[in-house]
């Protein structure tokens, strides 16, 4: 039998609000999704201003950090041609992402579920879902 960690819809709501505040403070407008261990979504929220097409992107990227347990820039390291895991990208109907906005969250070396943000750069979108998960640890602290 086993014994499953997943987050739940008020630690899903940490994740939401820490995530939310970073993107206020720096002026971007996100997509934010979260989703269990498996990569079923648990919450999600558009801000005002978030981009329409980066609805069903921030999903994916919490799916692929969930279920495949990495987060997504490494995914796209991987996936460059000549790299281990060209291709990837089209794999499970093309809800694999490989670009960074997308970060498994752990809890005592456990992936509990996943962070998934877009609307912007990638590299802004990584540091909105980072602050989501510090948001959840200070908070589970």
């Amino acid at each position: 039998m086993l014994t499953i960690k997943r987050l739940d819809i008020s630690e899903a709501r940490i994740l939401i609000a820490g995530a939310r505040d970073k993107a206020a403070e720096i002026g971007v407008p996100m997509c934010i999704a979260i989703t269990d261990e498996g990569g079923n979504l648990v919450a999600f929220e558009r801000m005002d201003g978030g981009k329409v097409t980066s609805t069903t992107i921030a999903i994916d990227k919490s799916y692929t950090a969930s279920a495949a347990k990495k987060a997504t820039h490494e995914y796209g390291a991987a996936s460059q041609p000549g790299s281990p895991a060209y291709g990837i990208s089209s794999a499970i109907g093309g809800r694999l992402m490989v670009v960074g906005g997308g970060l498994p969250v752990t809890f005592d070396g456990d992936v509990i579920g996943g962070i998934g943000v877009s609307s912007g750069t990638p590299a802004q979108d990584q540091e909105v879902a980072q602050a989501g998960i510090d948001a959840l640890l200070a908070a589970l602290a």
